[in-house]
């Protein structure tokens, strides 16, 4: 089985799918990590070089190669990846459960605030209230997309042990 951790930045995936990973005795796979080794380049980078469309198509690429040949995974999801290319019925396909980290948006922004400088897509943000503004207009563009996860997991009060803990019910 792969489970598949989604959500908006800022909410953990990564984080919590180490964790995870290690309590199931399966291998973590970030996807922009994963990414970035193939390519030998930073998702930045990419972006900046080849563009977005390059780039979301190389990121579906890649998430079949993952799903085709991994098993006993908990897969790290960039934000946007259940948004383009038909990559949520990938998600949700029978080798796999997706889990929604959802955060509400004063929770990510709280979360990514003192970190934005190593963001590129919030960096230009100057307030906190700007960031939660542009954090809200983003998750009502996906929610639709994160809705269709297997399960929904509220960890706005949650410690990263609580949440593995709450995912780990949540599968078995």
């Amino acid at each position: 089985m792969i489970i598949t951790l989604l959500g908006y930045m800022g909410s953990g995936k990564s984080t919590i799918g180490v964790n995870l990973a290690t309590i199931l005795g399966y291998e973590f796979i970030d996807l922009d990590n994963f990414i970035e080794e193939k390519e030998k380049l930073s998702v930045k980078d990419i972006f900046n070089a080849k563009g977005e469309i390059y780039f979301r198509r190389l990121e579906n690429t890649c998430l079949k190669e993952i799903y085709a040949l991994q098993n006993n995974v908990v897969l790290s999801l960039g934000g946007g990846t259940p948004c383009f290319s038909g990559n949520i019925e990938l998600i949700n396909s029978e080798n796999s459960k997706s889990i929604y980290l959802k955060l509400l948006p004063k929770s990510l922004s709280d979360r990514l605030f003192k970190e934005k400088e190593h963001r590129p897509l919030i960096n230009h943000l100057k307030t906190e209230d700007d960031l939660i503004e542009f954090i809200a207009i983003h998750l009502f563009e996906r929610q639709s997309f994160y809705n269709q996860a297997s399960s929904i997991i509220s960890t706005d009060n949650l410690t990263i042990k609580e949440t593995v803990e709450k995912i780990v019910k949540v599968l078995y």
